[in-house]
């Protein structure tokens, strides 16, 4: 899968919805989304053929997104079936973790590798008001339950906002510090979609944060998943910085995302592509299906124009994108 600028997908983001349990600031306007309608998700066997496709020009890493994930019945089904697919090395999965910890187990005996919890902020108060009722407790049971299904590196995702919770960014760091060896902290640039809600605070800020507290941040060579964070050791934590504003990683993007309706979407910043669920529901075989997705990626732009001050914003909601 070679898109015209030269570079070779081989990680797919599946959002197997755009249902949430919560309703978080940094991903839903406060008016909310008009969810899709049930018969326009992509069935799990829908999924599973894409991604089978997929695996025969080269994908090899899948995470489920959302959405939230779990909320989708007998999620562990699709875990499963995608593990069955010759070529896919690697199954994880994104989550808000409010029902994980119910979940963690069944999910990594059906197959899931790893997984990425959204925590926005440590502090409970704080917690309900970003997630807009969310629980915490729950959240920090489902990264325990995480620990205890060994689904490691457990990376936790913290999306920085300023004014609302970057005075976090360094106690999030030392509350982690127990948990080094088996956590990967990762501090994420506020990404606008539609009209700017939050003000980003760009990646060498954060850095510079954290270096305040630790000392000189020492980089880390290997990669860390496949994705586009950079990653630090600060002190014995590994720390990653996800920087699509300060820090464009276009050039080397190697992602897609299959929307829970079926669209392939090469980059946040594009949503006209059309409906891989519209192209198997005509009838397409697989020779069709894969002319179809090797079309798409051909036709993925350069990149995004979204900046720290001004630029495009990315198109679209993020819970009905799969991030």
């Amino acid at each position: 899968m070679l898109d015209r600028w030269g570079r070779l997908h081989t990680y797919l983001r599946v959002s197997v919805t755009d249902r949430c349990n919560v309703r978080c600031t940094d991903c839903l306007p406060e008016e909310g989304v008009q969810y899709m309608p049930r018969k326009e998700l992509l069935s799990y066997e829908e999924i599973a053929r894409i991604v089978r496709v997929m695996a025969t020009m080269g994908l090899r890493r899948v995470r489920l997104t959302g959405g939230e994930p779990t909320v989708r019945r007998d999620i562990e089904d699709l875990v499963r079936a995608l593990g069955r697919i010759d070529g896919i090395e690697d199954i994880s999965i994104t989550t808000n973790a409010h029902r994980f910890a119910s979940q963690a187990q069944a999910l990594a005996t059906a197959g899931l590798r790893r997984v990425n919890v959204s925590l926005d902020t440590l502090d409970a108060e704080r917690f309900a008001k970003i997630t807009r009722g969310g629980d915490l407790a729950a959240v920090l049971k489902g990264i325990e339950a995480s620990r205890a299904a060994r689904l490691f590196p457990i990376k936790l995702n913290m999306v920085v906002m300023r004014g609302v919770n970057d005075d976090e960014i360094v106690s999030m760091a030392r509350h982690f510090l127990p948990h080094a060896e088996h956590t990967v902290l990762r501090y994420i640039e506020y990404m606008p979609f539609e009209n700017r809600w939050h003000e980003n605070v760009p990646a060498r800020e954060m850095r510079a944060r954290l270096e305040g507290e630790f000392g000189a941040l020492t980089p880390v060579e290997e990669s860390l998943g496949g994705g586009p964070a950079r990653y630090w050791r600060a002190g014995p934590l590994t720390v990653g910085f996800i920087a699509p504003l300060s820090e464009h990683f276009c050039a080397t993007c190697n992602r897609l995302r299959l929307l829970a309706d079926g669209h392939l979407r090469t980059c946040l910043a594009h949503e006209d592509t059309p409906s891989l669920r519209d192209v198997i529901r005509s009838g397409a075989d697989d020779a069709r299906l894969g002319q179809t997705i090797r079309d798409i990626v051909r036709g993925k732009p350069a990149g995004h124009e979204a900046a720290v001050e001004g630029g495009r914003h990315f198109e679209g909601v993020m819970t009905g994108i799969g991030g």
